[in-house]
Formats: C-alpha cells, structure tokens, sequence
C-alpha cells in the first residue's frame, strides 16, 4: 500500500510541476506580449489563478503524506510513548473532522457552481472547488491510514510525532541524512 501511495504522489508532483511551468510560460508570455507587442494572452490570468489554486491543493497532499507540514512538536517531545500515541490520535480524528467539513462544503460550492461559468474561459466554476474535494478525498486516505497504523501498533515510537519544527531542521535533515537519536537508533 506505501509503495501505492509513494507513486501517487510522485504523480501528483508531476503535475505539480508540469502546472508550474504552464504558469510560467502563461504570466510571463502574457508580460512579454503586453510590453513588447501591446496584446496578451486573453486566459492567461484565469488558467493561471485555476493551476495556482490546484498546485496549492495538491501540494498539501504531498506534504500531509510526507508528514512535511511545519507544528510545534515541544510538549508532545515530552510525553511518554503512550501519550504521544494519544495526542497523534486526537490530531488525527480532529483533522478527519475537518477534511470532513472541507469535503462537505466543496461539494456544496461545485454544486452552486456548476452552470456558473468563469468569464474569459467560459469553463466551469465548479473546477476551482473540486481542488477541495480532490485533497480532502486524498488527505481523508492518507489521514485514515496513519491512523490504523498508529491504531495496529505498526507505527515506531520515533515516527509518533508527525510535524516538523522548522523548515531549517527539514532541509538540515535532507542534507545531512538519517541521524541516530539518544538510544543510537537511526532515524
């Protein structure tokens, strides 16, 4: 299932970066033509606001899944295995909850908007708030999945804290690799 779920989201970064680069060449396409030529790419603000939206949605994913996503980790350091099992818990069901409410209320939004179309495309509205459904559909997987692992013990005790503190620890981590803790396990 892990190996599933890693291939999905090196997809989802593919068409994060494939997104990028069609923004790119929109925003600074439609510069160039505006200055150099006085015309533009009539879509290019909307499409690019659209993949923009989307990148966001999608991104989240990866990081949720990646356990990327910045916190403050100094009290639940603290706690003893069984506590942070505890709180990993809770902030699981917590943002179930949530990606539940977020589910909810794209769905609502698509439908309200479904015949509502976007003024130079003339595309859909609902494609903005299907970004929502999308990642709390995927986020809901992934969240659920943690959760029964953390719930079937599979889940080590060095893994039970799922943020990071900085985004300086995260890159210093990247560089210099696995590091061994206290215990001389390595990580």
């Amino acid at each position: 299932m892990s190996h599933w779920i890693d291939r999905c989201c090196r997809g989802i970064e593919a068409l994060i970066a494939a997104a990028l680069a069609v923004m790119v060449v929109l925003v600074f396409g439609n510069v160039v033509l505006r200055y150099g030529f006085n015309s533009g790419i009539t879509v290019s603000e909307e499409v690019s606001r659209w993949l923009f939206i989307w990148m966001t949605f999608l991104g989240a994913v990866v990081a949720l899944k990646e356990h990327g996503h910045l916190g403050v980790d100094m009290v639940v350091q603290k706690l003893p295995p069984l506590g942070k099992k505890v709180c990993l818990a809770v902030g699981h069901v917590v943002m179930l909850y949530i990606v539940w409410l977020l589910f909810q209320g794209s769905v609502a939004q698509a439908r309200i908007n479904w015949d509502v179309t976007a003024p130079v495309t003339g595309a859909s509205m609902a494609i903005v708030y299907a970004s929502g459904v999308v990642f709390s559909v995927l986020a809901g997987f992934i969240l659920a999945l943690d959760l029964l692992r953390l719930l079937t013990g599979r889940i080590a005790e060095r893994d039970l804290v799922m943020v990071q503190e900085s985004e300086e620890a995260v890159q210093l981590q990247q560089i210099l690799g696995p590091k061994d803790d206290a215990q001389g396990v390595r990580r």
